[in-house]
């Protein structure tokens, strides 16, 4: 039997047979023709040159499918990329859909946008105001609510009320040129009460006048003095005794004060009781005054605008 061309021949059962193929190290199969992969030639040495070669492309081929493979990677990374921007950017396509159009923007980019100035509270009334005129002092006005209570008390000295007395004859109430003096400036009542303490008696007299210009002017024009209101106490500063007398004046009231001893004894300069008494009355008045224009005041506050 005959393999391959121009190779020797071995009939059947040859020895030589099995020891050439024990020599076939390579254990490749033999190509029709002699020739055995890599070029070399049956029974001799391989053309390992030609392996070489075959390995090396093998190789390459090899190559150009791992990056055949990760060109096809990437490209469909990048494709999943470019999808989800592209849905994002249709997201914000969306949401960009709600904002105003242009046409409801302000069409002039100077036009003046209205403006709004906060108005100030109105300042509340001052209580001067209402007892400084007769069109605002319209508040019930008598002995009683002149002169509430059976006493008085300023700082630690307090005095006992003797009586009360109102008239609208301001002359018939004064001594002297007082009585002229209320007339001629338009006096339209006096309200006279009495206090005591100790011995001491002081009468104030209320002259009330429609403005606060006519009880200036009464107090400044003032001679002589009120009439001691003797209610409830012995008759004092009548009869020529000397006594102690003021004038003041707030708002459109004036008031006049006459204090001495109830015993008739004449006021020195040395009579200090006599003078805190005087003054006490006085201020005690004063701030009555003073109140009926703050009870007026906060009521024109607290009622509703008109």
């Amino acid at each position: 039997m005959s393999f391959g061309q121009g190779g020797p021949s071995w009939g059947p059962g040859d020895p030589q047979r099995n020891s050439d193929h024990d020599n076939n190290a390579s254990g490749r199969w033999q190509a029709p023709g002699g020739q055995v992969p890599g070029g070399g030639t049956p029974g001799g040495t391989p053309d390992w040159a030609a392996l070489a070669d075959e390995s090396a492309a093998r190789g390459r081929r090899k190559k150009l499918l791992l990056i055949g493979g990760g060109v096809l990677a990437t490209a469909v990374v990048g494709a999943l990329v470019a999808a989800v921007v592209v849905a994002a950017g249709h997201g914000s396509d969306t949401s960009g859909k709600n904002l105003p159009s242009p046409e409801t923007l302000p069409s002039k980019s100077g036009e003046a946008l209205p403006s709004f100035t906060p108005k100030a509270p109105a300042p509340p009334p001052n209580p001067k105001d209402f007892i400084s005129s007769s069109k605002k002092d319209t508040a019930p006005l008598s002995a009683a609510t002149l002169f509430p209570g059976a006493t008085i008390a300023v700082g630690d000295h307090t005095y006992a009320k003797a009586g009360t007395h109102r008239t609208t004859a301001c002359s018939s109430v004064t001594q002297g040129a007082l009585g002229s003096v209320l007339v001629n400036n338009g006096c339209g009542q006096v309200i006279r009460a009495t206090f005591s303490k100790g011995g001491i008696a002081v009468t104030i007299g209320v002259a009330v006048f429609d403005t606060e210009a006519q009880a200036r002017k009464a107090m400044k024009q003032s001679a002589g003095g009120i009439a001691s209101l003797n209610s409830g106490v012995p008759t004092f500063c009548r009869n020529g005794s000397v006594c102690r007398r003021t004038a003041n004046a707030y708002g459109r009231y004036a008031y006049f004060t006459v204090g001495g001893f109830t015993s008739g004894k004449n006021v020195t300069q040395s009579d200090a009781n006599v003078f805190t008494a005087g003054d006490d009355v006085a201020e005690f008045t004063f701030r009555r005054i003073v109140a009926r224009g703050q009870a007026q005041a906060s009521a024109a506050a607290a009622a509703p605008a008109r």
